[in-house]
This record gives structure tokens, C-alpha cells and sequence, in this order.
């Protein structure tokens, strides 16, 4: 098991090698020049030459690109163009909002559509078993941002139940923390949840299938016992790696959430930057949320072992 990880381990440093080049050549080279952004509408030929070199801009591409894995290779993300700061601290300063908003709506999608999924295995091509499809194919249709405003609609202007934006800190008190974070949560979650309801459903009906599992029920066990320790336990491989997979959901859904409610999180700090064209930022975000995911996948195929003693590393 420890040599698998160290192999998965030194896996990841050609991933990140990959992202780190392509993210930075993709925009050195896309259209828009910040240099002209910084000096202003207004600003005079020489005036945005000055901010190129200030910047470093005027070296070559190639030059520029060892400066900055040289400062990467020293835990140095670089300084921000507009604000002058380093970008460790701006992500360091949203990285709360984002990591609380992404670890509640994977708590609520899990807990919700693990069981969803079982059931509705469990009373195949029945009532339950439509409805939960149903709601699956719904919350695959439905983009993130319209509900997130029909949510807003309804429990924060009709009903006034929840703030209809911002976030709280944990500091600032328990419940001030979580009501901030519920209707976020919700938006994000319900394709997370369609998701993995539907792996669920069709792996546990795979499983329902085996002999094992019929001779359990003729031995008169009880039914949760069945479908919690045997056939949820050998259906959940697939149902990992689809947790697993839905990461990438939060990644890009977080960015849209975010904005939508006002969550000064790294979501918000992504469009700014790129609105802005604040290369640094851009390419420090980039690469976190890249080894976030390789991070996750990483945990993923670990679990494997634990989960089928088939598998051999």
C-alpha cells in the first residue's frame, strides 16, 4: 500500500507539470493585454510600455515562464497586478467561504442521495423508484444559477426564511454560519445529488441481482441489514469514484454559486481575475483547484483497496 502511494504520489508531478504549461502559455497568448488595462483607456503608447516592463511583460514568453516555475518551485504563486499582493494571501483570505460551501453541499448530497438511490433500487420500477429518476433527470436539466434564483425567490424574498446573499464566518456564530450556507448548498448539491442517486440506483440493482444477496433474504435477515452490509458494501466501488468525479461539479459549480450569492470566495476571486486579466491570480487559482482534484482522485483510488480486496496495487 505505501509503495502505491508514493507512486501515485510522484503520478501527479507530470499532471501538474502539464496544467502549470498549458495554463500559463494559454494566457500569455489569448487575446487582451493587461499592461493596457492597468494604464487606463486614456493612457499613451509609452505609458503602457512602462507598465510592460514593470510588470516583465516585455521579456520573452520562454523567460517569463522560468521566472515563474522558478518562484512556483519556491511555493511563490506571484503578486497580483491590480491589488500588489501576494497571491498566497488572496486565496489564503477566500479559501474558507469556498472550502465551507464545497465540504456542506458534498455532506448534504451524499447523505441525501446515497439512501435516495438505495431505496429507490431496492423498489425498482415502482412509484419511488420513478419519482427518484424523475428528480434525476430534473436536476440534471436544471442549470445551477436558475435555481439558485428560484430558491432565492421563494425562502428569501417571498418567505424571508434565509439571507438572500453574503456568508458569515464560523467566528461570527454556529447558525449566523449555516443559514448563509443553505440555499448555496441546495443549488450546488441538487445536480451533485441527481448524480450520484442514479450510480447508486444502478449499481444496487446489479448487486440485488447476485445469489448471495437472495440467499441473505431466504435466511430471513432483516431487509436493512441486506441492503446496508451486503449489497451497499459491494456496490460501493462505483459509487466512489462518482463522488469522486462530481469533485469537478463543485469546482466549476462553485464559481457560479458564488457569484450568484455573493460568497467572497475563491469562486469570486476567479471572475474577478479573469475580468481583469490578473494573469497571476488566474494561473495561482488554476493550479490549486487542479491539485484539489488530483488530490481527491488520488484518495479515490486508494479507497479502492479498502473497499475490494480484489483489487491488487
Amino acid at each position: 500500500m505505501t509503495a502505491y502511494i508514493v507512486r501515485r504520489l510522484f503520478a501527479t508531478l507530470p499532471v501538474m507539470a502539464v496544467v502549470a504549461l498549458f495554463v500559463f502559455f494559454l494566457l500569455r497568448f489569448a487575446p487582451g493585454d493587461p499592461a493596457a488595462i492597468i494604464a487606463g483607456d486614456d493612457a499613451t503608447a509609452e505609458s503602457i510600455a512602462a507598465v510592460r516592463v514593470k510588470l516583465g511583460l516585455d521579456r520573452p514568453v520562454v523567460e517569463q515562464f522560468g521566472v515563474w516555475l522558478w518562484d512556483l518551485m519556491r511555493g511563490d504563486l506571484g503578486v497580483s497586478i491590480f491589488s500588489n499582493l501576494p497571491v498566497t494571501r488572496l486565496i489564503a483570505q477566500r479559501v474558507e467561504p469556498t472550502l465551507a460551501l464545497a465540504l456542506s453541499t458534498l455532506f448534504v448530497a451524499v447523505a441525501l442521495a446515497i439512501p435516495i438511490g438505495v431505496v429507490a433500487a431496492w423498489k425498482a420500477r415502482k412509484l419511488v423508484d420513478r419519482l427518484v429518476m424523475g428528480f434525476a433527470v430534473l436536476g440534471f436539466a436544471m442549470p445551477v444559477f436558475v435555481l439558485a434564483y428560484v430558491l432565492i425567490y421563494f425562502f428569501a424574498v417571498q418567505w424571508q426564511l434565509l439571507p438572500v446573499q453574503g456568508y458569515r464566518p464560523i467566528g461570527e456564530g454556529f447558525w449566523p454560519f449555516v443559514e448563509c450556507l443553505i440555499l448555496p448548498s441546495v443549488a450546488l448539491g441538487v445536480t451533485y445529488m441527481a448524480l450520484i442517486a442514479r450510480i447508486t440506483r444502478a449499481s444496487m440493482l446489479e448487486v440485488l441481482q447476485q445469489d448471495y444477496i437472495r440467499t441473505a433474504n431466504a435466511k430471513g435477515l432483516a431487509t436493512d441489514r441486506v441492503l446496508l452490509l451486503h449489497a451497499l458494501k459491494n456496490a460501493a466501488v462505483p459509487i466512489v469514484t462518482v463522488i469522486g468525479i462530481g469533485i469537478a461539479l463543485l469546482i466549476s459549480g462553485v464559481v457560479i454559486t458564488e457569484t450568484v450569492f455573493n460568497i467572497p470566495g475563491l469562486g469570486r476571486l476567479t471572475v474577478d481575475a479573469v475580468l481583469k486579466r490578473d494573469y497571476p491570480i488566474v494561473q495561482g487559482l488554476i493550479l490549486v483547484f487542479a491539485a484539489a482534484k488530483v488530490l481527491v482522485n488520488l484518495m479515490i483510488d486508494i479507497s479502492y483497496a479498502f473497499l475490494d480486496p480484489r483489487i491488487r496495487y
